[in-house]
This record gives structure tokens, sequence and C-alpha cells, in this order.
């Protein structure tokens, strides 16, 4: 969302309402104009505080849209807290404002395949039920992945023509990186194909049957894990771990910014494990630095994900069966016994599609178009 307001910003006039502590004050240019709206965040496993958090954050978040938008403005938000889209709809509804939900993840559908809702319970149907008239007043849904689509076309007034497929971007140069034995994240098991996994491991991805595929793998020399990330699911393989001290996982700390490419460059093959029944729900966006850099990408996930999709069509890579340890582990071995150049070319190649100045382009012709309809 920064990248995208910074964008934005040098054609017309933005205004960003940020949660984000000190967002403000790292604003030195004033373009984008930050103004902060106190927020209080939990940690996540705290789930009663932050449902109570969120919803804070949200009211505030109403009646700061409601001060601040003007008739023909066009507003711009994220599903998270999951609560701020109908916020955000009724506010510019109500200000004769046209409205943009970007879905990273859809609710209550994600809440629903991590098991914190059951499918019928009274949220979930709230959420369901909620979810119909937001849509429907909002001027247009990004899409970050071709298989959220059919998931949005079942509430009743959302039509194709508001639905807009904008996936994010790779922040790393397309390029295929070369394999160095002095990379210092695989300097100590140089020579062996290495297995990386990386990134925030939240409720939706399932680190558990990454370890149980390098534990089936444990005789196999050849092959080694290099771990790493952070959030709930980083905790369970810290936990696994030191329980079966695994002589081919390595885990890392989460890693900067500045030292993620040298990272990534450390493994011959990346991970993204999900969990059943994402298609639609949520979209991994480190998949396009993953292609970026050349690596081909062994995907947790049904064959109709985005990811998925991605993969199978331009072959970059291998698509497993959720909750399948012995498929991975099988995965794993034969990408180690079929490491293939053409491969890595194509995937750097492909990741030239997911390009930052082509996705700005398209939200900046998108909010022109909202712009000059007039408002209902």
């Amino acid at each position: 969302m920064a990248s995208i307001s910074q964008r934005v910003a040098q054609e017309t006039d933005v205004l960003v309402l940020s949660g984000t502590a000190g967002s403000a004050i790292s604003a030195q240019t004033g373009k984008p104009k930050v103004v902060e709206v106190r927020s209080w965040m939990p940690a996540k496993g705290a789930l009663g505080k932050r449902a109570v958090a969120e919803l804070l954050f949200t009211v505030r978040i109403f009646f700061a849209l409601l001060a601040r938008l003007k008739r023909g403005d066009v507003t711009l938000t994220v599903p998270a807290p999951f609560m701020l889209p109908y916020a955000f709809a009724a506010a510019a509804k109500l200000k004769g404002a046209k409205s943009v939900l970007i879905m990273h993840d859809l609710y209550p559908d994600v809440l629903v395949m991590v098991g914190l809702l059951k499918p019928q319970s009274m949220l979930a149907r709230a959420m369901h039920a909620l979810n119909a008239p937001m849509f429907r007043a909002l001027g247009a849904v990004v899409i970050i992945g071709r298989d959220t689509e059919k998931l949005l076309l079942r509430y009743r007034g959302m039509t194709r023509d508001r639905i807009r497929f904008i996936p994010n971007w790779a922040t790393l140069a397309p390029g295929v990186r070369a394999i160095a034995p002095d990379n210092p994240y695989r300097r100590s098991f140089s020579g062996r194909f290495v297995v990386g996994l990386s990134g925030n491991l939240g409720f939706t991805h399932d680190p558990v049957i990454v370890f149980e595929a390098a534990r089936l793998l444990r005789d196999d020399k050849d092959i080694h894990f290099l771990l790493s990330g952070w959030g709930v699911g980083f905790d369970q393989l810290k936990t696994m771990q030191a329980e079966a001290k695994l002589p081919n996982v390595t885990l890392v700390e989460r890693v900067e910014d500045d030292q993620l490419e040298i990272f990534l460059s450390a493994a011959d093959v990346w991970i993204i494990p999900y969990r059943k029944n994402v298609a639609g729900v949520s979209v991994p966006s480190r998949f396009y630095n993953l292609l970026a850099i050349g690596r081909p990408v062994i995907l947790v996930s049904e064959a109709d994900a985005e990811a998925a999709l991605t993969v199978t069509e331009h072959d970059v890579g291998w698509v497993v069966e959720p909750g399948n340890a012995d498929e991975l582990a099988k995965t794993v071995s034969h990408a180690a016994r079929s490491v293939d150049a053409q491969r890595a070319e194509r995937a750097a190649e492909i990741s030239r599609r997911f390009d930052f100045e082509i996705a700005m382009a398209e939200y900046c012709g998108l909010i022109r178009e909202l712009a000059q309809k007039k408002s209902s």
C-alpha cells in the first residue's frame, strides 16, 4: 500500500490514513500526506484482544474517513483488519466517494480455512451476509489472484466488470542468480541440494509438512533444508527441531530486506506450503521474488490456486497436494535429481510479467477511470 500510494502521489493528491506508529514522521516529503490513526495491536495469538483492537481501529478509521472524504474522491483499502472494508465502503458511500478494495485475503473464508471459524457459525454467516452489500457498494475489487474471481461472483450483485486482476510484483530484479559455494547461508553445507523456506508463516501456512518431509529425507546426505521466517509457523518449526534435532535442517531467524537477495540465492529450490482450501483465499506474494532470482518453486496447494496455475502453465516448479508429506518428500527428491537450467531461466523470464511499473499503470488507470465516473 505504501508503494501504491507513493506512485499515485506522483499524479494526484494522496492522503494516507495509517495505523502504523511513526508513519507520519517517516513521510518526509509530504507526498503522500500521512495521517496516523491511533491503533493498538496485541500479539497474533491473543485472538480476543486482537478482535477488540481491530474493532476500535475500524471505528476510528470510519470517523476519520467521514471527516476527510469529499464527493468524487477515490479510496483504496485492504481487507485487514477484516472488519475494515465494511466501514470503508459505508463511509465512501455516505460521502459520495468511489471505493476500491484490494483483495489480499477473503474473509470469512480465510478464517474458516485455518480453523478459527466453523463454516456455519454465526460469525461466519454474519460476515457472508455483510459481504454482499459491501461488495455492491464498492466501485471495484482488485484481485491479486485469478482464483479469487469465482469466489467473489458467488455474491449477488457482484459482476465481472467490477473485478480487476492486478497481481503483486517482484521487488528483486529478474535474472538467474548463480549457486555460489561461498554464500554465507549455505557455506556450511556446500555441495548439497538446498531446499529453502522463507517469509511469514501465518495461520494459512503449513510448516509442519515441510518439517515432516525433512524427517522423511533425513538419511539423504545430498539434501539439506534451510528454513527461515517468522510468525506462529516458525515458532512451530523451532519447537519441532528442538525436539527432533534433524541433521538435515538449519533454522535461520528472520532475514532483513538488505540480505534477502543473498538469502534467496542460497537455495536450489523454494517451498511455499499452504494448508488445504487456499485457492481464491490467499496469494503468496513471496512467489514473485523466488521466480525473479531464477529458482523453481514447490508449491503446496490446490492445483487451481493462482501460484499453482503459474507454476504449471510455465513449468517453473511442482505442485504438491496439501497435507501430503510423503508426496512433498518425493517431489524434493525428484527436484534434487532433475536440475534444469532452462526451468531457472523460465522462472526469471516469467517474473518480468510481475513488474512494479506494470502494476502501477493498472492502479493509476483504475483510479482515473473511477474518478471520471459520476457519483451515484
